[in-house]
């Protein structure tokens, strides 16, 4: 009868000391009150902003678009301008999360300045081709034909980073060009092309891709000797690390790769 009575108490102490390990570790959210972090899927949440060239306005609106579907809770803000000026903003103190230049040269000059946190990560690749309004009117064929008289050139000026790539490509061919307009971003270049302001314009592939039938593209082989290398880097003043680093692992991964390719960036 003992035997029995001590076995009862047993199996009840059992259970109880099993409830009560239940109870104190869940909630009715599923979620651990007590020894456990918390997962980093539940960190991942709230607003980030996001400083990008804008070459990379239309991949990285997609890429955004993706994020807040894959991590409920949270917002991608965009500013899309030439780097050059992105870095100047962040220099003055706007408030951003991540920044993504189009070349390693605007990203030092962000990272001397001391707004970098942590190593910028390479993720892309791209290049220049000429652009024309459709048909190619002028019959331009080549590099070295955007500097005949009477041809209307448009480029984005020095210290953007597709400018400093058209600088490349002019002292490796010694062609030089008399622009009527040097931009302070690519896709203001591909703006006087697709409006008829100018005969042709040097912008990246992907912008040309992403005009579609409102530009005609003529590549040109010495592109290859400037091709620009794109970092993306999370901010030293981001309010939202988890998240911030959250886009970055997903633009420099392959989720990111592959709207990237698709839209014609090559891999860094």
């Amino acid at each position: 009868m003992k035997s029995i009575l001590g076995v009862a108490v047993a199996a009840l102490s059992a259970a109880a000391l099993v409830a009560g390990c239940s109870s104190s570790q869940q909630t009715g959210t599923g979620a651990t009150t007590t020894g456990d972090a918390p997962s980093m899927s539940t960190s991942i949440t709230g607003d980030i902003t996001v400083f990008a060239a804008a070459s990379l306005k239309s991949t990285f609106t997609e890429l955004g678009k993706q994020f807040e579907k894959n991590y409920t809770g949270t917002h991608v803000a965009f500013s899309f301008a030439g780097s050059s000026d992105l870095v100047t903003q962040l220099t003055q103190g706007a408030p951003a999360d991540v920044f993504a230049s189009a070349d390693e040269k605007n990203m030092t000059k962000a990272t001397d300045a001391g707004i970098v946190s942590g190593k910028p990560v390479d993720f892309a690749t791209n290049t220049l081709t000429i652009v024309t309004p459709p048909g190619n009117p002028k019959g331009i064929k080549a590099f070295a034909d955007l500097a005949k008289p009477g041809t209307q050139v448009v480029v984005c000026a020095p210290q953007v980073p597709c400018g400093s790539a058209t600088e490349k490509v002019e002292q490796a061919t010694g062609v030089t060009l008399a622009p009527v307009s040097e931009e302070s971003a690519v896709t203001d270049v591909l703006g006087k092309i697709t409006s008829g302001q100018a005969d042709a314009g040097l912008v990246y592939v992907t912008d040309a891709a992403g005009a579609g039938d409102k530009v005609t593209s003529v590549p040109f082989p010495e592109s290859s000797g400037a091709v620009n290398t794109y970092p993306i880097a999370l901010l030293k003043d981001s309010k939202n690390t988890a998240t911030a680093q959250k886009f970055i692992d997903m633009v420099s991964g392959p989720e990111g790769q592959k709207v990237l390719s698709a839209a014609g960036f090559a891999a860094p």
